[in-house]
């Protein structure tokens, strides 16, 4: 595991192996009731068309607008090819949602497990979403932008799943409270925070673009920015 000093968005790419084709095979081992394709090299290579496809055209028109024969035709796929993966639209966000939280859970516990202290493991936590949402950057938007036009359980799984990473924030916060390296805040609330400015660079990515601002940069200043409001002088 890289120290979090030598942690940058290269590194990242080397060190972390995630890809839609991981991402596309781990659904197509896990939701065997709804995928009927029994042989995975095929399974998976369809599913990763499907899923690049629903991401487009979401951020393109939005996924309340899109239609299954819009997928199909952006995806290659026949409508009958593409009912052996899914049985509705409505699935979609599901598995979406379903396989962003175990990537991100994944990833995070695999970084942050050997590091014992908060300052460290706060600034790791921050440049591992930060480069995790830049990486999948078409995912983040969707699972955050299209989630008021989901079903109530797949909106019940967003919402949780955005309490889900500030839980991590909020545990980090507090330990380092007790421990005395931050200063006595309120750690929902500075986690809270904290969320809200890694979301900013996904969903306004192109703010960030323009003014020529890197994923390092940004991790820089958000964990700077960070540091003087938690840091116990």
């Amino acid at each position: 595991m890289h120290s979090v000093g030598s942690m940058t968005y290269e590194a990242f790419n080397r060190q972390v192996m995630v890809s839609l084709e991981d991402i596309c095979l781990e659904i197509f081992n896990d939701d065997t009731s709804t995928i009927k394709i029994k042989n995975p090299k095929i399974g998976v290579k369809k599913l990763v068309k499907i899923i690049e496809a629903a991401l487009k055209l979401s951020n393109e028109k939005g996924f309340h607008a899109m239609s299954l024969r819009e997928l199909c035709q952006e995806s290659g796929m026949s409508m009958g090819g593409l009912y052996a993966y899914i049985e509705s639209k409505d699935d979609l966000p599901r598995i979406i949602h379903d396989q962003g939280r175990r990537i991100l859970g994944k990833v995070m516990s695999e970084n942050l497990e050997d590091i014992r202290d908060p300052a460290q493991r706060l600034e790791m936590a921050i440049r591992i979403h930060l480069y995790l949402s830049e990486r999948m950057l078409p995912w983040f938007y969707f699972a955050y932008m299209e989630t008021r036009f989901f079903s109530t359980d797949v909106k019940q799984m967003s919402m949780s799943n955005e309490l889900y990473t500030e839980k991590i924030f909020e545990k980090i916060v507090e330990d380092g409270c007790k421990s005395g390296i931050f200063a006595q805040v309120e750690p929902v609330f500075t986690a809270s925070i904290i969320k809200a400015m890694l979301q900013d660079w996904y969903l306004k990515h192109w703010k960030y673009k323009n003014r020529k601002v890197s994923v390092d940069d940004y991790a820089d200043f958000v964990i700077s920015w960070v540091n003087g409001f938690l840091i116990a002088s």
